[in-house]
């Protein structure tokens, strides 16, 4: 069913225009770069800014040198409830769990909420494409911005918009140049389920590529991640699109979630609905029994089958946002991925050497596995978000070589694997860090081997964020 009207009495900030700020006092809570983003916004349009982090006051130097010019109340070390005195709307980071104190506390005192997806949604006129899921976010924004750039480039004439923007949970949060952006471009949003959780606004043009579970730490639920998603596609109009993955369970079963007009994607050919798929080596989009072919598969420089999704997903997208077919294959070609996303990073010792440390649940290292034939070394670990790794271990018992296993979940992710591996053929390495095991997978690796870190948990038990853990791992590889 649709958010609820209470639930929606709770979170939903009304639009405030510019001229309304004046005055207005803004607590912003998380002074990481969606924080600082709206900080800056409020606090150029005459809002009173309060901004709020838990880490101490000496951990937060960048954050007050980016805001340096502007007069920003500071509040570190914790969340009192104090801070909600005289405050008129609370922006929420996307790391900021909403079961947080001061924001159940805000909630009951009525005070809106809002995030800076929001704010943008309320305060940009353009085109926006906002693309959410549990796996390919990043890989699938990054193509569909690339594809409308090359429509704008190579076709200005076929297409309504003047200038690309890519950003939200990828890169910069955009709403610090919302003021840039003419009604005449076209935005590409990625959202993550905590932005989602949140929004009372979909853009004109929603996709959502998968959901498996993910996230469970924070959610509690996998019904209540469901719901985070599917406030993407909820408050469409009937003059807007939805793309949806038609062969992923959960995300078709949301289509019954929105008005907007309905495009899919998927491998095999859509039965009702207008979207993309693959025939014999060929990318096609269907619509009313019409195929016209968008590329071959064999220009896709991408491994595996979920970036074939990727790619399948990335055109239905850009065709939903009126992007003339033939950027689709121009937009294509030649890409080779976004870092830390089956990286290739070097051959050594007779093996490829691949980066995955974005893989930050068991079904994304799934995919990676399963991207590749020859046999793999893999490193895996991290933290645990108290997902299931039961198919993880099934799939690893078929295919892994040899698995090197880090961090906090390593005793979690061994369980498993032993129960799935009742002759216990797989030998498994145990390392208390990252570091060590790549030093392991030095020691091991044969030649034809690929060594993949795919690790299925965060990098919060070691590393800043997964960037971090892969920019670290890169490193280690080159040094070798």
């Amino acid at each position: 069913m649709y958010p609820s009207e209470v639930d929606c009495l709770m979170t939903q900030a009304k639009p405030i225009s510019n001229k309304d700020w004046q005055g207005k006092h803004a607590l912003v809570i998380g002074a990481a770069r969606q924080g600082i983003a709206v900080a800056r916004f409020l606090a150029e349009r005459g809002a009173k800014v309060t901004l709020n982090d838990r880490q101490p006051a000496e951990a937060l130097e960048y954050a007050r040198q980016a805001l340096a010019d502007l007069s920003i109340r500071w509040i570190a070390g914790g969340h009192p409830l104090e801070a909600l005195q005289g405050v008129d709307l609370i922006c929420v980071s996307g790391g900021v769990p909403l079961t947080l104190p001061l924001i159940v506390e805000a909630k009951r005192r009525g005070i809106p909420l809002t995030n800076d997806s929001q704010l943008f949604l309320e305060n940009t006129s353009a085109t926006v494409i906002g693309i959410s899921g549990s796996a390919g976010k990043t890989t699938t924004t990054t193509l569909v911005g690339r594809i409308a750039q090359a429509a704008v480039q190579n076709f200005p004439s076929r297409v309504p918009y003047h200038k690309v923007w890519v950003g939200g949970n990828i890169g910069t949060p955009l709403i610090h140049q919302v003021d840039e952006i003419s009604p005449l471009d076209l935005v590409v949003l990625e959202l993550s389920s905590f932005q989602l959780e949140l929004m009372t606004r979909s853009p004109q043009v929603a996709a959502l590529l998968n959901i498996t579970p993910n996230h469970l730490d924070r959610h509690g639920t996998m019904e209540a991640y469901v719901e985070a998603k599917a406030r993407l596609i909820a408050y469409q109009s009937s003059d807007q699109a939805a793309v949806l993955n038609r062969e992923d369970a959960i995300t078709w079963d949301l289509r019954k979630r929105t008005a907007a007009r309905l495009f899919t994607f998927g491998i095999d050919p859509p039965q009702t609905t207008p979207g993309t798929f693959v025939h014999q080596g060929v990318v096609y989009f269907a619509d009313h029994n019409t195929w016209s072919p968008l590329l071959p598969v064999e220009e896709i420089s991408l491994r595996g089958l979920h970036n074939l999704m990727n790619v399948v997903a990335a055109c239905a997208i850009a065709i939903a946002a009126q992007i003339p077919f033939e950027a689709c294959r121009e937009g294509v070609q030649g890409f080779r991925g976004v870092p830390h996303r089956l990286e290739f990073i070097r051959n050594w010792g007779g093996a490829a050497w691949y980066n995955d440390s974005i893989a930050t649940a068991p079904e994304r290292s799934m995919a990676a596995i399963r991207s590749f034939q020859e046999p793999i070394v893999l490193l895996a670990g991290g933290r645990d978000k108290n997902l299931p790794w039961e198919d993880f271990a099934e799939l690893v018992v078929q295919r892994v070589r040899h698995l090197v296993l880090f961090g906090e979940a390593a005793s979690k992710i061994r369980q498993a694997i032993e129960k799935a591996d009742q002759k216990q053929h797989l030998p498994i390495t145990i390392c208390p860090d990252l570091f060590q095991a790549v030093q392991v997978a030095k020691e091991i690796v044969q030649a034809g081997d690929v060594v993949l870190l795919s690790p299925g948990g965060t990098s919060f038990d070691e590393f800043r964020d997964f960037e971090e853990r892969g920019e670290c791992f890169r490193k280690w590889v080159m040094d070798l």
